[in-house]
């Protein structure tokens, strides 16, 4: 069996079909994680997700804001954008089950393989959550997109405040923050005030700020946390940090990471990096 990690695939059907050929990816051999981003701004994202359900148990997926925001326009909370790609899903006969198979989907992972503990989001972790923390807060938000509040929730879902974690936050508050967190984040601060208006590379950060993963202190730096979102800031592999998020609908590639045991070593992974280009060519954005 092998395990794999794909990054922001962005309604990018074909793509994902010449990566899954890449790999020789077998439903019934292999497993797939895929962080988040699974649609919008690539010309099918119907598509992305009937194969995502057809592998049933064999792919894992995250929700990235993209797919909050498919939900919140089935919703009618949000307008379709003019640079939306899900009106295929809108429109399709089988859009209540990809719609309620979204809903099933997962805000944080944790495997284990070959040695190595890995945590997944589509975006960030704040500083002061430890990964336990992270899967904790991450179902308070599962629970509710899978209950009949979905509704109320999206529409509470937008907005930038509170713009940090505090354990006393309650109601649609502490769930807007975790949200916030966990598929929006790049920058902030050492005391974990998110900044949402920078997109560029980690050397970008605006003043005062840093890559929430080169907080000091951060209390997920001894796990290994793998991650999407973050396109100007491509592909990543450094000690506890995989960054997979490689431009694919910007006319980048789309990135797989199959962790296997590292040469030598009793325990350990590695991360072998598998890629293919990708057609689209659109503006970079969120």
């Amino acid at each position: 069996m092998a395990l794999y990690l794909i990054g922001d695939v962005q309604g990018c059907n074909s793509a994902l079909q010449r990566l899954l050929d890449e790999i020789a990816f077998s439903p019934s051999r292999d497993h797939l994680y895929l962080l988040g981003d699974l649609v919008n701004r690539g010309p099918d994202s119907a598509g992305v997700l009937r194969r995502l359900m057809q592998y049933g148990d064999s792919a894992t997926c995250l929700l990235g804001n993209h797919d909050l925001h498919l939900l919140a326009i089935a919703h009618e909370v949000r307008r379709l954008h003019r640079s939306d790609t899900v009106a295929d899903i809108l429109a399709a006969p089988d859009r209540q089950a990809m719609l309620y198979w979204l809903r099933q989907q997962r805000m944080a992972m944790l495997t284990s393989a070959c040695g190595e503990d890995i945590l997944m989001v589509h975006a960030g972790v704040l500083p002061s959550w430890t990964a336990t923390q992270t899967l904790s807060l991450a179902a308070e938000v599962e629970s509710v997109l899978r209950s009949n509040q979905l509704g109320d929730f999206l529409h509470q879902m937008y907005g930038n405040e509170p713009a940090s974690w505090h354990d006393d936050l309650t109601g649609f508050a502490r769930l807007r923050v975790i949200v916030n967190a966990l598929t929006r984040l790049r920058f902030c601060t050492a005391d974990g005030i998110m900044e949402f208006d920078g997109k560029d590379g980690s050397a970008a950060a605006p003043a005062g700020y840093l890559p929430w993963f080169d907080i000091p202190g951060r209390k997920t730096a001894d796990i290994t946390v793998a991650f999407g979102h973050w396109s100007t800031l491509g592909w990543l592999d450094r000690s506890h940090l995989l960054s997979l998020d490689t431009g694919c609908v910007w006319g980048g590639s789309l990135s797989a990471v199959r962790l296997t045991q590292k040469a030598g070593k009793a325990s350990g992974a590695g991360h072998e990096l598998i890629q293919v280009s990708c057609e689209q060519a659109q503006k970079p954005g969120n």
